[in-house]
């Protein structure tokens, strides 16, 4: 598939409800001809937004059946375009600029009785506010603009109307936890990337079990040794076994045992669902975990930019385990050091992880800022790295299916 629209980035943030488990994202687009979002460019940029998540990415690989939350400047709140986006997958945001007045007001409920959900952006409370209090559905505080002290009395004033509140801006383990304890719905920020709020001093039985299996996998372990470690880990094979299940419907066979089950499944998918599997070893939020999530999408574009540019299958391997991998320091509270010497890394994989040097080390640091949307650092890491933004636009949205594919088994 070739973009060949005008140049942009795409970023998704994710939104987590009170179990950290992912329920949407919003769609943050921008213009590479700027450095920053000036007012007089939302027009476009919301614009573009729609369009492209309608027609160029297509809003299912782009959400992956979760909530879009997508920003809205009054002329676009007025105007037809945005009853184009689908009902029950759309969350409005309204601007925090907008005039919330009676034309504004009446609109929103036309759009609620078409079944849209709507949002405030960045908003502060006014008690004045209290007819599109009882319209929308969310209300976003952007807690450090707002300040951590003023919040009790936010949460206070906005209880007395039927919204849920989420609280944007969350980027500590404390901030989630003062924001848990006023009753925030929901939030939005890289909170979840903090070791601590995955809640494991210690690598448990099941992850060992996980990381032992990996290392076999990446030093060529016979197929003997391989079921050994199934055998010894009964949780591990009964989700090997659902996973040939699913993979391998359309073979028709019956699993004989476990090393028939391993010989079904391939050695190469094998590895790729071990890496993936850490991610909900012991988690009750199983494929909703924003690090999974994000360790999906992170190793697949990686991965996909490789490939695009023509190296081995054996580099986009390298590619797809480096960005699996990076996040593992993030998932077991370990330094990054420990983890790698339990595994037989190649020197390139070993530097990309512990210093982001190398190749990888560069890609990896680009993936990571796409992540955070932080577009300003995006544009010089695609020249070192000798990618155009229409190549990383492909790669974002194949990513996106693949990811979607994958966690549904």
């Amino acid at each position: 598939m070739e973009i060949n629209s005008e140049k942009f980035f795409l970023g998704r943030q994710p939104i987590l409800n009170r179990h950290q488990e992912i329920i949407g994202f919003e769609l943050l687009f921008r213009s590479t001809e700027t450095n920053s979002a000036y007012i007089d460019d939302y027009s476009q940029a919301i614009a573009s937004v729609i369009t492209h998540v309608l027609s160029t990415f297509g809003i299912q690989e782009v959400l992956g059946g979760k909530l879009g939350f997508i920003n809205i400047h009054l002329g676009m709140l007025l105007s037809e375009m945005v009853e184009l986006l689908p009902i029950d997958q759309t969350v409005l945001e309204l601007l925090e600029f907008i005039d919330l007045d009676e034309k504004v007001v009446a609109r929103c409920r036309e759009l609620k009785e078409l079944g849209f959900q709507l949002a405030l952006d960045d908003h502060e409370y006014d008690a004045n506010n209290a007819d599109i209090y009882g319209v929308v559905d969310i209300i976003k505080i952007d807690i450090l603009l707002t300040g951590m002290e003023n919040l009790p009395a936010v949460v206070a004033g906005l209880r007395h109307s039927p919204v849920k509140i989420l609280a944007e801006k969350v980027e500590t383990f404390e901030q989630f936890e003062t924001c848990m304890r006023l009753g925030f719905d929901y939030f939005q920020g890289y909170f979840f990337q903090r070791p601590v709020v995955m809640n494991k001093k210690r690598i448990d039985v099941s992850g060992m079990a996980m990381l032992k299996l990996l290392k076999q996998l990446l030093m060529d372990a016979s197929l003997a040794e391989l079921e050994q470690t199934f055998k010894e880990n009964p949780t591990l094979s009964y989700n090997l076994l659902r996973l040939v299940n699913s993979v391998a419907m359309a073979l028709r066979q019956k699993i004989k045992n476990l090393r028939h089950a391993i010989i079904m499944l391939g050695i190469d998918n094998l590895r790729r669902w071990t890496q993936l599997s850490l991610f909900i070893t012991s988690d009750a939020r199983g494929v909703n975990n924003p690090l999974l999530e994000m360790a999906a999408v992170r190793g697949r574009l990686m991965e996909t930019l490789v490939k695009r540019k023509g190296f081995s299958e054996e580099r986009a391997e390298a590619a797809f385990m480096t960005g699996i991998l990076s996040l593992l320091d993030v998932l077991f509270e370990l330094d990054m050091a420990q983890i790698i010497s339990n595994l037989n890394l190649s020197e390139d994989v070993s530097d990309a992880l512990m210093e982001r040097k190398g190749q990888l080390g560069l890609l990896l640091l680009l993936v990571e800022k796409v992540e955070i949307t932080d577009f300003d650092a995006v544009t010089p890491l695609l020249e070192q790295c000798n990618i155009t933004m229409s190549e990383l636009l492909e790669a974002q949205l194949e990513s996106f299916k693949w990811r979607e594919s994958v966690l549904a088994q």
